[in-house]
C-alpha cells in the first residue's frame, strides 16, 4: 500500500492515561433484544438451537436488513457519465448481525462457541451475497462505542455489499500483488514468519491457527491484526476447524484491550478477497498473493488537519510497546503497566516496498 506512519512516542498514550467519555448504555429492552422480534424487519438469517420459527425468540445470532441502509438491494446497477464525472446507482446490501439476544452482554463477554457462531454467520451471509452478480465485495465491520460510530448499544456488527471494491481494500490487494510479483511469496505469510519466529516483539497472542500482532506501521495506538497461520485469501473458505481458534483469538484480544485501555471504543473489520469472477484484466495470482485478516482499531485519537491533508497517520504509541503491554495484560481489568519512551520514527507499511 505504500502507507507511511509517523511514530511519535513523545506524544505517546500510556494505558493509565487513557481518558475517554464514558459510554452511556441505554437500559434494555431494545429492538434487538430477544422477545422484541416483532419490532424488527423480517430476519434474513438466524442461528437457533431450539428449532424455533423465524422472527420469534429462541435465536442465538440473528441477521436483519438495516432499517436505514446506505445502499439498497432493490436498485438496478446503472452507471452514467455526468460531464467529466461518473455516477452509479446506490446498489448494495446493508445488514445487521445481532450478536446476542441479551442486551447487557458485549461480544467479549460471550462464550467462544457463541462467538464462533457469529463468525459462521459472517461467512454464510458473505457466501449468499456472492451469488448476486451486482456485488463485488462484502465488508464485515463492527463499531463499538459512540466514538467508533455505534448508534445502538446492543451488541451487533454489520455488513455492506458494494458494487465496487473499496479503495482501501484495493490498495491492500495491489500492494500484496506487487510484493508477490517481486518475491513470489505472500507478504502476510512473511509477516507471520517474522513476527513468530524471529523478532516476536510485535506479537500479542497466538494459538494453533491464528496470530494476533501489532502491525509494524500501526495507524492508531494499540491497533491489532488477527491473521490465520494457514494461507487463505478468502474468509468464506475458512475451515470449520479454524472457527474455534478465531473465536479464541478474537475474544482474548478484546478482553486484553478492555483490560489495558478500560473498555475503549473500537472498530474491527474483515479484509478478504473480492468475489472472484473471471473478467478481462483480473489477475490470476490473488489466491496466492492475498491473505484475509481482521483489523482491530481502538479509537483513542482523532485525525486532524495534517492527517487529512497529507495522508500520513500519526501514532503516538510504538507498536512494539503496545504489543508488549497487551501480550502480558490479564483478561480482566487490573493495574496497567507503564511504557518507555523512544525517539520519533517514520514507519513504512511493507505493502509494497517503502514509499517515497
Amino acid at each position: 500500500m505504500g502507507r507511511w506512519v509517523i511514530i511519535a512516542p513523545e506524544r505517546r498514550i500510556r494505558p493509565e492515561q487513557v481518558s475517554l467519555p464514558a459510554m452511556v448504555r441505554q437500559p434494555g429492552p431494545c429492538v434487538f433484544c430477544g422477545g422484541q422480534e416483532e419490532l424488527d424487519p423480517h430476519e434474513i438469517y438466524a442461528i437457533r438451537s431450539n428449532g424455533s420459527p423465524r422472527n420469534t425468540p429462541g435465536w442465538q445470532v440473528r441477521v436483519l436488513p438495516n432499517k436505514f441502509p446506505v445502499l439498497r438491494i432493490e436498485d438496478k446497477l446503472t452507471r452514467e457519465g455526468v460531464g467529466m464525472f461518473d455516477m452509479m446507482a446506490g446498489v448494495g446490501a446493508h445488514e445487521v448481525i445481532v450478536e446476542t439476544p441479551d442486551h447487557d452482554l458485549e461480544l467479549a463477554d460471550l462464550p467462544e462457541p457463541h462467538i464462533a457462531n457469529i463468525l459462521r454467520a459472517y461467512r454464510d451471509r458473505m457466501h449468499d451475497l456472492g451469488g448476486d452478480e451486482r456485488f463485488k465485495y462484502v465488508l464485515i465491520f463492527k463499531n463499538q462505542g459512540y466514538l467508533a460510530g455505534a448508534t445502538m448499544p446492543h451488541a451487533h456488527s454489520q455488513l455492506i455489499a458494494t458494487p465496487v471494491t473499496p479503495k482501501r481494500v484495493k490498495e491492500e490487494l495491489s500492494g500484496a500483488q506487487r510484493y508477490y510479483e517481486f518475491k513470489r511469496r505472500c507478504v502476510f505469510c512473511d509477516i507471520i514468519k517474522q513476527e513468530t519466529r524471529l523478532t516476536r516483539e510485535r506479537l500479542v497472542f497466538e494459538n494453533d491457527t491464528f496470530v494476533v500482532l501489532s502491525p509494524f506501521a500501526a495507524r492508531v495506538p494499540y491497533e491489532m491484526w488477527i491473521v490465520p497461520k494457514q494461507h487463505n485469501c478468502d474468509y468464506v473458505h475458512i475451515s470449520e476447524a479454524e472457527y474455534a481458534g478465531l473465536a479464541e483469538a478474537l475474544k482474548t484480544t478484546l478482553l486484553k484491550m478492555r483490560a489495558v485501555l478500560m473498555d475503549p471504543p473500537f472498530n474491527y473489520l474483515i479484509h478478504t478477497a473480492p468475489f472472484r469472477r473471471p473478467r478481462a484484466g483480473y489477475w490470476a495470482t490473488i489466491q496466492h498473493d492475498y491473505h484475509w485478516h481482521v483489523e482491530i482499531l481502538p479509537r483513542l485519537t482523532r485525525a486532524a488537519g495534517f492527517e487529512e491533508g497529507s495522508g500520513f497517520y500519526i501514532n503516538p504509541t510504538q507498536p512494539e510497546e503496545a504489543a508488549e503491554v497487551l501480550a502480558r495484560a490479564p483478561l480482566a481489568p487490573e493495574a496497567r503497566p507503564e511504557a518507555a519512551a523512544a525517539p520519533a520514527v517514520l514507519a513504512a507499511d511493507p505493502l509494497p516496498a517503502r514509499a517515497a
